[in-house]
């Protein structure tokens, strides 16, 4: 199947502005922007016909044409990047068989899980898009919990049913478990990966629909697909002792970078 891996990155970002362009430092000190290691991250992905990087702002264009990247303009009336991610597709001219939106604040998404996504949303022909969860342990847990109890958004969970259809995602902490886990323990708690494989179908009708109340609520671009009763896959990824993390506030470069140090990333 033909494969467009879609990075959207935007300036104007309401809880971190410029996010994109934040430099992270690996383990050998060397400094390179978020987008250029989600970039990075997406062209390790196998089976990629092609990797772009979509915005609507000309620092981040000239940022990614620089370390070579494939850049498609979009308008700035994206809502978020799954909008984005379906003009940029309609400005390519269509023709892919799925299409991946690689969130531009994941820089350590390993290749797998982007790969074992696809494989799932091939898999199930019923499905219109699909999603990976991972299970949380106790140390990811708890750091959950840690970042809403001082008030700051952290990482999203995801609840879904037997057959790994998705019934919700919040940026508050569900299921409630209603004990302490220890940092190694396994919890029932899935962390929400933000990387979604779309069919082309599903992804053109995603901007003609009007934003969710949900989807306002929580701040969360999915659940559109869910209040219109898209079948959405979530399909469970393991990390094989990477360590993974988004960058969803300034906070977070320190703990970021500090998981590049522990994985010997430049």
């Amino acid at each position: 199947m033909s494969v467009l891996i879609v990075i959207p990155a935007r300036y104007a970002s309401t809880r971190y502005p410029g996010k994109p362009l934040v430099e992270l430092r690996g383990a050998t000190g060397q400094a390179r922007s978020l987008v250029q290691r989600s970039w990075e991250a997406a062209c390790a992905v196998q089976g990629a016909s092609r990797v772009v990087v979509a915005t609507d702002d000309d620092r981040i264009r000239q940022a990614a044409e620089g370390f070579g990247a494939e850049v498609v303009m979009t308008s700035e009336a994206c809502r978020n990047g799954t909008e984005r991610c379906a003009e940029a597709y309609d400005a390519l001219g269509g023709g892919y068989d799925i299409v991946v939106n690689l969130q531009g604040d994941a820089p350590l998404t390993p290749a797998w899980f982007v790969e074992d996504l696809v494989a799932g949303l091939a898999a199930h022909p019923v499905a219109e898009v699909a999603t990976p969860v991972l299970r949380c342990d106790g140390a990811a847990l708890n750091g959950f919990l840690e970042d809403r109890w001082h008030g700051r958004v952290g990482g999203t969970t995801a609840v879904f049913g037997a057959d790994m259809n998705a019934l919700y995602f919040s940026k508050e902490v569900i299921p409630y478990t209603g004990r302490d886990f220890a940092d190694p323990d396994p919890t029932p708690v899935f962390h929400h990966v933000g990387v979604y494989a779309y069919r082309p179908s599903a992804l053109a009708a995603y901007p003609r629909w009007p934003e969710g109340q949900l989807e306002k609520l929580e701040g969360l671009e999915q659940l559109r697909f869910l209040e219109r009763g898209v079948h959405m896959l979530c399909v469970e990824v393991e990390a094989r002792g990477r360590h993974f993390w988004e960058l969803n506030n300034p906070q977070d470069v320190t703990k970021i970078e500090a998981m590049l140090k522990r994985m010997g990333a430049d």
